[in-house]
C-alpha cells in the first residue's frame, strides 16, 4: 500500500532537535515523515544540520517569502527570545513586528499547517508582566488555532538535566489535547558520561581545590554547578546547559568539564549524531538545543491528530490520549 508522508518544517532549527524528536516518533509508529523546509541563520548550526541530515538549512528567515515555503502538516520552531518590543494593544500580528515570532506567524498564516509546536525559554511566561506571551497567544488564536502552553522540564522526560522551557502548541481542530505527564525516572548520569576523557577537559588544580574546599557532594557521579555568587551545589543531574556560560560553569564530580558528546546526550541527541564542530561551537549548539525527549513526549500526544489524513494511521500504536476522532 502506498504510504504518504507527514510533512514538516523546521524553523530556527539549530542542530535539529525538533527533527530528531519528530522523525523518531514517526518511525517508532510506522509513519513516514519528510522535512520540506528548514532554516537557521547560524553558519555552524547549518554545518551540523547538513552533516547529519544531508540538507543545508536556509539562512535568514526574515528574507524568506512565506508563499515559497512548501505545504506542510506541522511546523516546529524553537524561536530565539530576543528582546520583545511589543506595544501590546492586541492588534494581532502588528504587535509582533520587529520580532522573529512575527516570521513564524506570517508563515502559519500563509500555509495553515494542521498543527505547530513552538519552544522558548521559561522567562517568556513572565516577560513584561505576561503581556508578551499574551500577545503571542492571541496572535496565534487570531490565525484560527486552538492554542495551549505549558512549562515543561527535561528532567521529567528521562533526561538528567534540569531544563525548563515553555512549549506552545496549536491545532486547527478542537481536539482534546493535554500536555504529557512526567515520565520518570530520568536516565542515570553513568549512562551519559564518557569513560575515557582527554586531559584537556579537566579543570586546573586551582579550580578543583577551590571548589572542593567549598563543597562536598552527596552524590556520585554528580555535576557541580557554581552560580554567579560563587555558591556551589551538586546533583545527580545537570543544571541547564547554557550556550554562553563560563568555562567551568558545570563540572563533573567537581573536576572536569562536560565533553561535547556528554552535552549532546544531556539534550537527548542519539550517539549516531555526528559532532564535527569545535568544542566551543558544540557547547553553544548544545546550550541552544531543544531537549529531544521532552519534545518527543509532546509529539506523541499530537501525532494521532495530524496523521488522521494518512493511509497508514492504522499502524499507530494506542497512546494515552484524550482524542476521539469521531
Amino acid at each position: 500500500m502506498h504510504q504518504e508522508k507527514l510533512k514538516f518544517i523546521d524553523l530556527f532549527c539549530g542542530i535539529g532537535g525538533f527533527r530528531i524528536a519528530f522523525e523518531e516518533t514517526c518511525e517508532e509508529n510506522g509513519i513516514k515523515s519528510q522535512c520540506v523546509f528548514s532554516s537557521d541563520i547560524d553558519k555552524y548550526a547549518q554545518d551540523s544540520y547538513e552533516e547529519n541530515f544531508g540538507e543545508r538549512p536556509f539562512g535568514d528567515i526574515t528574507e524568506v517569502d512565506e508563499n515559497t515555503i512548501p505545504d506542510h502538516d506541522i511546523l516546529f520552531a524553537g524561536f530565539p527570545c530576543q528582546p520583545f518590543s511589543i506595544i501590546g494593544q492586541m492588534k494581532g500580528l502588528n504587535d509582533t513586528r520587529g520580532t522573529l515570532f512575527f516570521d513564524i506567524a506570517r508563515i502559519i498564516k500563509a500555509k495553515q499547517p494542521k498543527a505547530f509546536i513552538l519552544e522558548n525559554v521559561k522567562q517568556l511566561v513572565g516577560h513584561d508582566k505576561g503581556n508578551t506571551l499574551k500577545v503571542i497567544i492571541q496572535s496565534l488564536v487570531d490565525l484560527g488555532y486552538h492554542v495551549q502552553y505549558s512549562v515543561l522540564n527535561a528532567l521529567d522526560y528521562g533526561l538528567p538535566q534540569k531544563r525548563e522551557r515553555i512549549v506552545i502548541i496549536g491545532h486547527q481542530d478542537p481536539i482534546m489535547f493535554t500536555f504529557p505527564s512526567p515520565i520518570k525516572p530520568y536516565k542515570n548520569l553513568e549512562n551519559i558520561l564518557e569513560k575515557k576523557v582527554p586531559e584537556k577537559y579537566f579543570a586546573s588544580d586551582h579550580i578543583r581545590n577551590k571548589r572542593k574546599a567549598k563543597h562536598t557532594s552527596s552524590y556520585y557521579p554528580s555535576i557541580w554547578h557554581e552560580n554567579k555568587s560563587g555558591n556551589i551545589c551538586s546533583y545527580p543531574y545537570s543544571c541547564a546547559l547554557r550556550s554562553g556560560a563560563s568555562h567551568n560553569y558545570l563540572l563533573v564530580n567537581g573536576e572536569r568539564r562536560l565533553t561535547p558528546r556528554e552535552m549532546f546526550r544531556l539534550q537527548g541527541f542519539p550517539n549516531w549524531y555526528k559532532i564535527t564542530v569545535s568544542d566551543a561551537q558544540a557547547k553553544k549548539q548544545a546550550g541552544n538545543a531543544v531537549p529531544v525527549n521532552m519534545i518527543k513526549a509532546v509529539v506523541q500526544k499530537i501525532l494521532p491528530y495530524i496523521a488522521t489524513t494518512l493511509d497508514q494511521t492504522a499502524v499507530l500504536r494506542e497512546y494515552e490520549l484524550q482524542y476521539n476522532p469521531s
